[in-house]
């Protein structure tokens, strides 16, 4: 007979990843002050501040080698990892200072999915499970039913008949990009950092990876770096328009899109601008 899980163990093997209750509505999940980041002796970050907040999507735009990828790496410190690298700044997760945390740490708060979709090598199922299992959940039932509950959130598990022990390598583009979100969202990270994660994807799969971020948001604080700008307008409430490494603007989707078109986006993009 099949152990029964109840919906309240199944977010207990998340909660014993991320360790708290989702955030209210609207509330400071990131807060960033100063931040600059350098590679050798480029300065490619100055003093960037932002704040990403639960329920909402969060847009970063700007013209291609603004910093905008450089600002995600620093968030979720995979910059640390490039070599010659250093970044400093004020980075509060909940109004937590994270200074002095390990980058394992701030990384099972803040997920990162790239541009390119990065399924590992292995089932579908492994791919939602690994990141639960290192951190500790071993019941079996709570697994599978995390990895059914975190499928369904991204659309995918009706798409493979249930089918979870099949190769994530085997799925199209759209899908593995799925599957790397919902990757990224089984230790419920209070923020979700995407860069440019449709750029490779046809209409309908930018589509669906849209609708599972509307979906999403309403867990946690999303930002994304999109090049897209009918993307960044479809889908997000709030933008940040960066240029040369600096914040040139930042406000609400509507305000920038209906009335600072041309004092903002065209100054920012000139030609390329349609």
């Amino acid at each position: 007979m099949d152990e029964i899980v109840s919906e309240g163990e199944i977010s207990a093997a998340c909660s014993k990843v991320a360790g708290e209750a989702v955030p209210a509505q609207g509330s400071r999940a990131l807060e960033v002050a100063g931040l600059q980041a350098w590679y050798g002796d480029r300065h490619v970050l100055k003093d960037v501040s932002l704040t990403a907040r639960t329920g909402r999507i969060l847009a970063i735009i700007g013209p291609s080698g603004c910093g905008k990828s450089t600002l995600l790496a620093c968030l979720n410190r995979s910059v640390e990892l490039a070599e010659g690298a250093r970044w400093s700044g004020q980075v509060r997760l909940a109004g937590v200072p994270t200074q002095g945390w390990t980058a394992d740490k701030v990384r099972e708060r803040v997920g990162l999915v790239m541009q390119k979709p990065t399924p590992f090598p292995f089932s579908v199922e492994r791919n939602i499970t690994y990141a639960l299992r290192n951190r500790g959940v071993r019941k079996r039932a709570q697994l599978s039913a995390a990895v059914e509950q975190q499928l369904r959130a991204v659309g995918l598990y009706d798409e493979l008949a249930g089918d979870v022990r099949r190769s994530a390598l085997e799925l199209s583009g759209g899908q593995q990009q799925r599957l790397c979100i919902a990757r990224a969202l089984a230790v419920e990270p209070s923020v979700l950092l995407l860069d440019e994660p449709c750029s490779a994807l046809d209409i309908a799969s930018t589509s669906a990876v849209e609708d599972v971020l509307r979906r999403v948001a309403k867990t946690c604080a999303i930002v994304i770096v999109t090049h897209n700008l009918a993307q960044a307008r479809r889908i997000a409430d709030d933008v940040i328009c960066m240029s040369g490494g600096e914040v040139a603007w930042e406000g609400a989707v509507d305000e920038l899109f209906e009335r600072q078109y041309n004092t903002v986006l065209r100054p920012l993009y000139g030609s390329d601008l349609l």
